[in-house]
């Protein structure tokens, strides 16, 4: 007899255990339920989610509530009779109604090692947070924000090369594996859901595009943490600041209202490197060749060996030095 599983996810962390799940025996997706498609792009093109997507691929029936509280919607889980209902980054919260209609519950896949990390960005926060591990939680869902029982977790560490990208995939990776494996023992009864410890738990909030912005007082390693966190969405970025926008190139140039018409340009930073360098003012370029762009900061400094200026393409140091003025001496702010 086959488990009917209802599979709630949207964004592509949800993929992996989704295309696990319709994989294995024993497990019938009946269901997959996803935002509404959304419009995306310059041209705002109304596009499927990635979890609709491999959906469609795994030709499965599809639900696509513009509200997961209504009614209706509830009406039509209740209809697919299902056993299990699985929720990996769905993006919207869940009812009571729905959480007590499956006979074995709703299970979580969450991409921490909870209690640490609970809400949107768990990923980002464990970056910038300096932590040398993180990993992935699978939770029997209530109605908290992530607060319910732990069924099983796996640990992976935060490498130097990592960023949220890599590091999500990882874990993406790991979160199917660790379902896949939890979900037989937890129906026969051979897994005990633990309540989440008392200590240790904190809230990872939704990462806004002004996060990306690097505070040259801070620390080197913590700008270097901030880069790979946020790398690629939203993205680290500075300014380069000028005294006069004679012979510049117009369009990259921009004058600051809110910093006394100041003459910036916006740069983006992909890549850097913690440099030990002796107390330096923050914000200045103290070195610019084909080894990459140094720039002083509040400890140590930050060699920047990937950067795009605005409206531009993802350069390497020394590509964006050979078509773009940054001088010893100049200050990033």
């Amino acid at each position: 007899m086959s488990l009917r599983i209802i599979f709630m996810g949207t964004a592509p962390l949800a993929c992996p255990s989704l295309q696990t799940l319709a994989s294995l025996r024993g497990f019938e997706v009946v269901a997959v339920v996803t935002q509404p498609d959304k419009p995306k792009g310059r041209e705002l093109k109304t596009q499927p989610s990635a979890v609709k997507q491999l959906a469609q691929k795994l030709n499965l029936p599809i639900l696509q509530p513009a509200k997961a509280r209504d009614e209706s919607f509830v009406s039509a889980l209740r209809e697919l009779k299902p056993d299990l209902i699985v929720v990996v980054a769905y993006g919207q919260i869940l009812s009571q109604a729905i959480l007590d209609l499956p006979k074995f519950g709703c299970l979580n896949v969450h991409t921490s090692l909870l209690p640490k990390y609970r809400g949107a960005a768990p990923i980002q926060w464990a970056i910038l947070d300096d932590q040398p591990e993180t990993g992935v939680t699978i939770m029997k869902m209530d109605a908290g924000l992530d607060t319910g029982d732990i069924l099983a977790q796996t640990k992976t560490p935060i490498h130097a090369h990592d960023t949220s990208q890599t590091l999500h995939d990882r874990l993406a990776i790991l979160g199917a594996e660790l379902l896949a494996g939890t979900i037989p023992d937890f129906v026969e009864g051979k897994i005990i859901p633990q309540k989440q410890a008392k200590e240790g738990g904190s809230y990872a909030r939704k990462i806004s595009k002004e996060d990306g912005r690097l505070n040259w007082t801070e620390p080197a390693r913590k700008l270097w943490n901030r880069i790979r966190a946020l790398t690629p969405w939203p993205g680290a970025f500075t300014f380069q600041v000028s005294e006069t926008r004679k012979s510049r190139e117009p369009a990259d140039w921009k004058v600051c209202p809110t910093r006394g018409g100041e003459i910036q340009r916006l740069l983006k930073i992909w890549q850097a490197e913690i440099v030990e360098w002796p107390v330096s003012e923050p914000g200045k370029i103290l070195q610019a060749d084909k080894n990459g762009i140094v720039v002083g900061c509040g400890e140590n400094a930050l060699r920047i060996v990937g950067l795009q200026r605005e409206g531009g393409r993802r350069l390497t140091a020394q590509e964006f030095l050979a078509g773009n003025v940054l001088s010893v001496g100049e200050k990033l702010g």
